[in-house]
């Protein structure tokens, strides 16, 4: 019989938009310090902002804690997935 893991259901505390901690987590797709890119139990969260960081992923217990200046919350339907940007757009950013 095949072992399951449990995961806390999807949670999302922000605290003075400086940061927070997201459970829910599968896994993280992308991230620097303007935007992180998760993919969650309720689909992919978008964050934006300023000065993001990942401080603690926890991928077993579907955990992360972010900090920085958070502007947007926004989860991705599959018709709004994150536009893939060239290379070259993205070296002279």
């Amino acid at each position: 019989m095949e072992e399951r893991k449990v995961l806390p259901p999807h949670k999302l505390m922000l605290e003075n938009r400086q940061g927070g901690t997201i459970t829910g987590v599968r896994d993280v797709n992308s991230f620097d310090e303007k935007e992180i890119l998760l993919l969650t139990d309720a689909g992919k969260l978008l964050i934006k902002g300023e000065q993001l960081h990942v401080k603690r992923l926890n991928l077993e217990k579907g955990e992360v804690d972010i900090e920085g200046k958070v502007d947007s919350l926004t989860y991705l339907s599959k018709s709004t997935d994150k536009k893939e940007e060239s290379l070259l757009k993205r070296m002279f950013r």
